[in-house]
């Protein structure tokens, strides 16, 4: 692979080489909960964590999973927000945060998921898994099913809104993840920053079980979950100037102490890191080797977000990297990489795709070229 570097000066943007797997130590930051992670949203890195893969009950952060599914559906089309669905036995026999829903009571998929998020109703977060599935047993079923996709190897589901139950676990890591999932889907941002609601044409209230919607700045959710077994536990999400982060604590004594653990991780999150999206560099037309066509169209995705340090300072290079090209090269073919590091570390990379198709050169293209050529002559 050939190389051509472009070094760019991001003006001395405040950074740390950024190394996955490295989160921050326990000392740097305490939290009165046994459990605890702090993501940032946009890399997955975890940036805090206190035993971030003890295996623990999560109460109803269960629902982040149910959520991901339920807007999966609505994604897909299997499920519309001014869809009705109707109550079963099962669903109406749900104990603990509920809605009260009797068997055979209708309400539209929008108003179970306001119910589900905002007053975190078990009933409603399973007539949303039996529409999806068909039943709660299956729907759990592809919550694990989903959770292996997502890497989440310290859980295991056995309901869909996380009534105690033995063998139903997971991890402040694990949550995490599926906590950067379901804000992939910007709609759950209309539901989980509600602070007051209603369903039954009023006749039921809703308020939000997440205090910090009312007091922290930037947050955006995302799902709290007390249970005896559980104890007090929360995913928070919150955004401050690009910066995306989850706090995730698990198992807190008190649900005051939940959300101080929580607003804890967030403030040092954005105390001690930023982001930056640098520029992508021009790119000129790339040669290419025994085709219709002596070079290609280079394109480029997004510019990539970078995590950066806030307490230390240097240059981040853009390196680009070609590959040697040969016809035939097909839109979309990756044709180079983009590279930003820091001394020697990696921090994003952004593949450079051929934005056109170049034949190969063949006898016979060669020589219905020679004819177009003399032809117009």
């Amino acid at each position: 692979m050939k190389k051509f570097r472009v070094f760019v000066l991001t003006a001395f943007l405040a950074v740390a080489i950024i190394v996955q797997g490295i989160p921050a130590h326990a000392e740097e930051l305490t939290i009165t909960a046994p459990s605890g992670v702090l993501m940032e949203a946009s890399t997955g890195r975890v940036l805090f964590e206190k035993n971030p893969h003890e295996v623990r009950p999560c109460a109803s952060i269960t629902k982040v999973m149910t959520l991901c599914l339920v807007f999966e559906a609505i994604d897909d089309g299997r499920l519309s927000l001014d869809q009705t669905l109707t109550a079963s036995a099962h669903a109406a026999s749900m104990g603990g945060s509920d809605i009260w829903l009797e068997e055979g009571e209708s309400m539209s998929v929008n108003d179970l998921i306001k119910a589900t998020v905002i007053m975190s109703a078990n009933d409603a977060a399973v007539v949303l898994a039996e529409a999806v599935s068909g039943s709660e047993e299956s729907f759990v079923a592809a919550m694990n099913e989903k959770a292996k996709e997502l890497g989440m190897n310290d859980t295991v589901f056995k309901n869909c809104n996380g009534l105690d139950e033995e063998g139903h676990v997971t991890s402040a890591y694990d949550v995490a993840l599926m906590s950067r999932e379901l804000i992939s889907h910007e709609k759950i941002f209309d539901y989980t920053l509600t602070w007051m609601d209603s369903v039954r044409n009023g006749e039921t209230q809703l308020v939000n079980t997440n205090k910090l919607i009312r007091s922290y700045q930037g947050i955006t959710g995302l799902k709290t979950g007390t249970t005896g077994e559980a104890g007090s536990c929360i995913t928070a999400t919150a955004e401050r100037e690009g910066l995306e982060l989850i706090g995730v604590v698990l198992g807190a004594d008190s649900t005051d102490h939940r959300f101080q653990d929580a607003a804890a991780l967030l403030d040092y999150g954005f105390a001690n890191w930023k982001v930056t999206v640098p520029e992508l560099p021009a790119l000129e037309r790339v040669p290419v080797s025994r085709g219709m066509s002596p070079d290609v169209a280079p394109q480029t995705g997004e510019s990539p977000k970078l995590l950066l340090r806030a307490t230390e300072s240097g240059e981040v290079e853009t390196e680009v990297e070609w590959k040697e090209l040969t016809a035939p090269i097909c839109v979309g073919d990756v044709i180079g990489t983009v590279r930003y590091s820091l001394g020697g570390e990696t921090l994003a990379e952004v593949d450079i795709t051929a934005g056109e198709n170049v034949e190969a050169v063949t006898f016979a293209s060669a020589f219905e070229y020679l004819l177009s050529a003399i032809f117009t002559l």
